[in-house]
């Protein structure tokens, strides 16, 4: 399997992030609630919409979110196979462990043989480059 590197990782995480960025921004313009109760169902929203994103598309039969895509990456499973929506679910969760302490959870990267974070570890997972 040829499992992708830290560089092309991070550079579709932050084009998903810029996607992100875009469509809460778009979100906001359209929410804007000013009062307590609104700002908070306005953040329920967006987290729904990321973890819905990430899963949604990592289970996909594009097996990757916009950012995978554009870089040549798929999700999978330890043995190839696309992911069911559940285990993208577990591995969108599983990146808020990764986060803590400094991002240590994907500096496991740098140091597993199948280029696994913790969040690939905790559901199963690998990413591969889909295209050199």
């Amino acid at each position: 399997m040829n499992y992708s590197g830290t560089l092309r990782r991070f550079s579709a995480y932050l084009l998903d992030v810029l996607f992100q960025v875009v469509l809460i921004g778009l979100s906001a313009l359209l929410l804007e609630k000013q009062t307590f109760i609104g700002l908070l169902a306005s953040g329920i929203l967006l987290f729904a919409l990321s973890w819905f994103y990430f899963a949604f598309m990592e289970s996909s039969k594009y097996q990757a979110t916009l950012g995978k895509l554009i870089l040549g990456l798929k999700v999978v499973d330890l043995e190839g196979e696309k992911l069911s929506f559940w285990r993208a679910t577990a591995r969108y969760f599983g990146k808020f462990l990764s986060r803590l302490l400094l991002g240590l959870g994907f500096f496991m990267m740098l140091f597993t043989k199948k280029k696994q974070c913790l969040h690939d570890k905790i559901a199963s997972t690998l990413v591969l480059k889909s295209r050199p």
